[in-house]
């Protein structure tokens, strides 16, 4: 074929595909499970908790938010409100706008995006790395840097 690749993946690479896809899900799914077991949080809080945890501040305006997320900003807005009641967030307005409005870390999200963190992390390890060799885990590291660049750079086109 001189070079070109095919148009269509072969059979091979159909089933690489589709056992990352459904490990991708088992690994997903347990890590949700043992995160609303040992600490109450949906995976969807502590991506929310972690992201304002990492800002200045921990405070972020809900576009900024939205788009480190990668979330639409309705799903944003429902996630938030559910958090609010809880009170691991709130939103203020904004001291540089007031037109605008931030969401904050609030100290109980704080706690529970602590209480969270370690058997979340130890999850991972068992889960994801323990099974893994150093190189496979490289080679992950690797596979997974190359798809989001080509992701990337076909989003900005």
């Amino acid at each position: 074929m001189g070079g070109r690749r095919r148009a269509y993946p072969t059979t091979e690479e159909l089933l690489i595909w589709r056992d990352f896809i459904e490990s991708a899900q088992l690994l997903r799914t347990e890590l949700t499970a043992r995160l609303q077991r040992d600490s109450s949080l949906s995976a969807a809080d502590y991506s929310v908790l972690l992201t304002l945890s990492e800002a200045d501040g921990t405070r972020l305006r809900p576009s900024v938010l939205a788009q480190r997320l990668e979330w639409e900003r309705s799903r944003l807005s429902h996630q938030l409100a559910r958090m609010e009641r809880r009170g691991l967030v709130r939103r203020e307005v904004c001291a540089a706008d007031s037109r605008g409005a931030e969401v904050v870390l609030t100290d109980e999200g704080a706690d529970a995006f602590q209480g969270a963190t370690l058997p979340h992390l130890r999850a991972i390890r068992e889960l994801f790395l323990d099974p893994l060799t150093k190189e496979q885990i490289a080679a992950v590291g690797d596979a997974s840097a190359a798809l989001r660049a080509s992701t990337e750079s076909r989003r900005e086109r």
